[in-house]
Parts: structure tokens; sequence; C-alpha cells
């Protein structure tokens, strides 16, 4: 407590210090900012002071302040942040000339004297002092509070990107988050038609030269294949229909649909659900297939002998992980698999990552807000 006491103190003193350069700069420069040869110069002058004010906020104060911000919000954050700086200029002061009276005071008690050096000292007057003195202690403290907390408020009004530069960023992400999903549903319906057209499709084929086969010869032999086919045909037909939309996310909700997909799967598959409420039906489907199309990767590419699926909630979002123990180098750059579920996790506002060194593990993760 002390220590902070005394980093917050000397970062108020420094802000003080800071100030007086600021104020001059803003007085010095503001006429030339009609200039259009010496606005950019000015403008990065500015930037370079609000760099000076985070990093003394981050080492006195704790207190981190974004970088994303461009030199008119630096100039237009320098002007109130000098005010603030001269003010605690003004608690400094009041703090100085408290110390050097409380020297004064001092050498008097010791000498056995009054307040003030006339006649011998009473405890009666002594007592009163030492109240009017921690009164003013505590009075500059709380100057020096009410400093460093306008320091902060003013640092995370301005050392960041406008509002309006925030809504210009959000509809390009709107834009570019468009075109994701559409390119994510087209590259679904493309993996769909190749299902359909190598498995189902081909089994089809199958069964009917193997059925035509039966028919002129009667072989009981043939009937079994075809039978055996068919059996085969339905199965695929059923993995297909489950990559499109598994109907346990309706029926179950996603807890359900996610213990099916580790039934389904050709290697072991732990589950571990955690949410105490369930999610909207759009977030159950992104983390679904989140966790679908991460299990199916380590079962065609891993070389994985485990796979793990955790969903929880942790500050408020949910955390989807899938963990595997196979050979890693999965990427989730490309046109389809990992990449298709990177752009279906963005257009839901989440995070999606990839981490998988060579040798491995593997563990894919999407944190999604729970609205």
């Amino acid at each position: 407590m002390i220590i902070w006491a005394l980093r917050t103190t000397v970062g108020v003193g420094l802000g003080a210090l800071t100030a007086i350069a600021e104020v001059l700069y803003v007085l010095l420069s503001a006429p030339l900012l009609v200039l259009p040869t010496a606005r950019r110069g000015v403008l990065r002058g500015a930037r370079e002071l609000a760099d000076v004010e985070r990093e003394r906020l981050l080492r006195f104060f704790d207190n981190y302040n974004s970088d994303d911000y461009d030199g008119r919000r630096a100039l237009q954050y320098l002007l109130p942040r000098a005010g603030v700086g001269l003010l605690g200029l003004g608690v400094w002061a009041c703090l100085g000339a408290g110390v050097v009276t409380a020297v004064v005071y001092g050498r008097q008690l010791l000498a056995g004297r009054a307040p003030g050096g006339q006649g011998p000292g009473t405890a009666g007057g002594w007592f009163l002092i030492a109240v009017l003195a921690t009164l003013a202690a505590f009075l500059c403290w709380q100057g020096i509070a009410g400093v460093a907390a306008l320091d902060r408020w003013l640092a995370q009004r301005f050392l960041g990107p406008s509002p309006q530069m925030l809504l210009e960023r959000r509809m390009s992400f709107l834009f570019t988050s468009r075109s994701e999903v559409v390119e994510a549903v087209n590259g679904e319906r493309r993996r769909i038609e190749r299902d359909l057209h190598d498995g189902v499709q081909q089994r089809l084929v199958a069964l009917g030269v193997l059925l035509g086969r039966a028919r002129r010869t009667g072989d009981a032999e043939l009937v079994r294949q075809a039978h055996e086919e068919v059996q085969e045909a339905l199965r695929d037909l059923r993995d297909v229909s489950w990559r499109v939309y598994p109907i346990a996310l309706d029926e179950g909700g996603l807890a359900t649909a996610l213990e099916s997909l580790a039934e389904r799967a050709a290697l072991p598959v732990e589950v571990r659900y955690t949410l105490f409420e369930a999610p909207s039906r759009e977030l159950a489907t992104v983390i679904y297939f989140v966790a679908s199309e991460s299990v199916t990767n380590a079962v065609k590419h891993s070389g994985a002998t485990r796979v793990g699926i955790d969903v929880h909630l942790v500050d408020g979002k949910i955390r989807v992980e899938i963990a595997d123990d196979g050979v890693g180098g999965a990427r989730n750059s490309g046109t389809g698999g990992l990449s298709g579920l990177a752009r279906r996790v963005a257009a839901a506002d989440g995070r999606f990552t990839v981490d998988s060194p060579e040798g491995g593990p593997t563990v894919v993760r999407a944190v999604l807000p729970c609205g």
C-alpha cells in the first residue's frame, strides 16, 4: 500500500512537469495549425507527447491505454490533460508547503517551544497541531488520488479510436464478415455436393449394377451384396445429413448433439459441457460445427488417439476448446475446413484460433459472446 501510494504521488508529480511542456506546446503550436504544411508536424508532435503520457500512466498507475489514435485526438487530449497536470502541480505545492511546515513545527517541538515559537509548548497546543496536520495530509492525499483518477479517465476517453472510427471499422468488419459467410455457405454446399457425388451416388450406382446382375442371374450372393450396399448408402446419406444440420440440436440441445458426435466418431472423444444455460440456436449451431469439423480433421489428418471437447463459460463468454494428441501441423489458412470455421465464428462476433505446433498437440479454440 505504501509503495503504491509513493508511486502514485511520484506519477502525479511527473505529470505536473509534463503538463508545463504540454501547455507551452499547445500555445505555441496552435497558430501553426492553419498552415497545411505545418499541420502534420504539429499533430506528430502531439502524438509523441501523448505517447509519453501513456508510458507514465502505465509505469506509475498500472493503467494501459490503446495506441490506436491519431495526432488530432492526441492534440485534443493534451489541452485537458495539461489542466489536470497543473492541478496536480497545485496539489504538489500544497504537499511541499505541508512538509516544510511539519519540519518547522518538528524543530519547535524538539526545542520545547509552543507552536509558532512563542513561549513553552503545551500538550493541548501540540494536539491541535497534530489534528490539523492529519487533516492536511488527508486532503493532500485525496487531491493526489483525484488527480490520478482524472488522468486515467482522460486517457481512456481520448487515447483510442474515436466513435466514428469505431463505427467505420465495425461497418467494414460487417461487410467483410458478410462476404465470408456467403463464401463459407458456398463452401459447405460444394462439400455436400462432393460427399453426395463421391459417396452416396457412387454407392447407388454400384447398387444398380449389383441388382441388374442379380436380376439376370438370380444369384443370392449378389442380392446379399446389394443389401450391404443399401446399408452403406444409408449410412453415408445419414452422415451427409448430419453435416448439413444435426437434428439432435433441435431435439435435445447442444449437449445432446455433442454427445451424439462423440458416439459417432471413429476414435474416443471426451465431452466436457459445463454451460448452465443453453446458448441460442445460432450459437449452438456454430459451436457444434466447430466441434464436428475439428473432430473430423483429427480423425482424417492428425493420427490422434483421443480427442477432448470442452465447452465452458469464461468471463461472460462461451469458450470452446477441441484438443487432440495428434501430430499437429494444422492451419486455418486456405479455403475450406478450419478456415471455413474461422469465417463462421467471425460472423458470430467470435474469435477463432488454432494452436498446432509440429509434433502436436492441436488445440482449436473458439470464443463466442453469450448474447
